[in-house]
């Protein structure tokens, strides 16, 4: 039993980590990551703070306003701030202060594009229930004992769930990107980013994909095998059917002769005789 049951955890592994990195990308903000160049705040109360600009006062004349004097000049007037993107929210970190601040990411995209994002969340969605769909097959696979024929059906069924699965998943990816690439180019200018890659979050996302392909690569290829096993056995029985059909004939004929010559008192042995003989066939028995 041991074989048997290393083989079931093999095979729900793979379809458990799938499951588990969609969960895990679809409900993270770690899409895509980079740095936004922002504008540091003047230093009004804090004359020793960092991140902000630091400015000496002049002295007012004739009533008019007091002139600022600014000691950034370039790119010391800007700082790089951080943020993080997923499917849902938009989030930066905050400047002088813990903690981040985060605004839905339909909010920052233009408006023709926001139908395209739901129809991406909505594959991101179907990629889930499909993994599970085939996890749960796997697992009443594992669990209960039935026929041949029912594993093969339940082989068949995770091939197909597990490729729509990877095939959602990868259009709901390459959605998601070029929404993505598209905001960063037409967004708004107080969200576009001077510099973003891919996270982690992406990167699980592939890999679910990935993960999908294999099992249903691995499930085709247990479908086919166990196909062709049956198809053989098949044959190997219509086979052997005839073969055993000519065996036996000579042997229950000679079982009839060996019956009708045994000896037996003068009158039941014409009798016995004359039955095997055809009805016009000349009947001549000697007795002795």
């Amino acid at each position: 039993m041991e074989p048997a049951r290393r083989q079931r955890a093999l095979t729900l592994l793979p379809v458990g980590l799938a499951l588990t990195c969609s969960l895990t990308a679809v409900g993270s903000s770690y899409w895509c990551e980079g740095t936004r160049r922002v504008a540091k705040p003047l230093c009004q109360d804090r004359p020793g703070a960092l991140h902000c600009i630091h400015y000496s006062p002049g002295s007012a004349d004739n009533g008019s306003q007091a002139v600022q004097y600014i000691w950034e000049m370039g790119d010391d007037k800007f700082i790089q701030r951080r943020f993080h993107v997923g499917l849902w929210h938009s989030c930066e970190e905050r400047l002088g202060s813990p903690g981040e601040k985060c605004r839905s990411f339909q909010s920052v995209i233009p408006a023709e594009e926001r139908g395209v994002l739901w129809l991406s969340i909505g594959a991101e969605v179907l990629n889930i229930l499909l993994t599970l769909t085939s996890a749960v097959l796997l697992g009443s696979r594992g669990s209960y004992h039935s026929s041949g024929l029912h594993w093969l059906k339940v082989d068949a069924s995770v091939a197909i769930l597990m490729v729509l699965a990877g095939l959602l998943a990868m259009v709901a990816h390459m959605m998601y990107t070029t929404i993505f690439e598209i905001t960063v180019n037409l967004g708004p200018e107080d969200w576009k980013p001077q510099t973003w890659d891919y996270g982690w979050s992406y990167c699980l996302a592939w890999g679910s994909f990935a993960l999908c392909m294999a099992v249903s690569g691995m499930a085709t290829s247990r479908y086919t095998a166990a196909r062709l096993e049956v198809a053989e056995k098949k044959s190997v029985q219509r086979g052997s059917q005839p073969s055993q059909r000519d065996f036996q004939e000579p042997k229950s004929s000679k079982s009839v002769w060996e019956t009708e010559a045994a000896p037996s008192p003068a009158g039941h042995a014409v009798i016995g005789v004359s039955e095997h003989l055809p009805s016009d066939a000349p009947g001549k028995v000697s007795m002795c």
